[in-house]
């Protein structure tokens, strides 16, 4: 019964995130810029409007990535990928720091998909 309750709760995640915009971030143990990034950027990630159109998701650069179809293999971290129903549809590698972050991101959304920074 608790396995049918899991797979049923699985599948309603799945179909409510279907269509979704996310970035993940994909993050070795010991990145330095990765701690970098959680401590700067982080904190206030879900509060942007970039943070609202596209939820953080984070990812063990060692964990097989389910249902994700990347356009290339992850070598570095903290890489940040934006997919689009768990497809890659832009990335950035590496973290350039706070203004290049946010910039980088903005472009990112608008070449790629319907995102307006007054969304939110």
């Amino acid at each position: 019964m608790r396995l049918f309750l899991i797979s049923v709760l699985t599948w309603v995640s799945m179909t409510l995130s279907a269509g979704a915009v996310e970035l993940l971030m994909v993050e070795r143990p010991g990145c330095h810029y990765c701690i970098e990034w959680k401590d700067k950027i982080g904190p206030i990630y879900p509060n942007s409007a970039e943070g609202k159109y596209a939820p953080l998701r984070i990812m063990d650069i060692s964990d097989k990535a389910e249902g994700i179809q990347f356009a290339r293999k992850v070598v570095y971290t903290p890489t940040f990928v934006l997919l689009e129903n768990n497809q890659e549809i832009g990335r950035i590698e590496g973290y350039p720091g706070e203004d290049f972050f946010w910039g980088m991101l903005e472009m990112m959304l608008k070449a790629k998909t319907d995102y307006q920074k007054s969304a939110g």
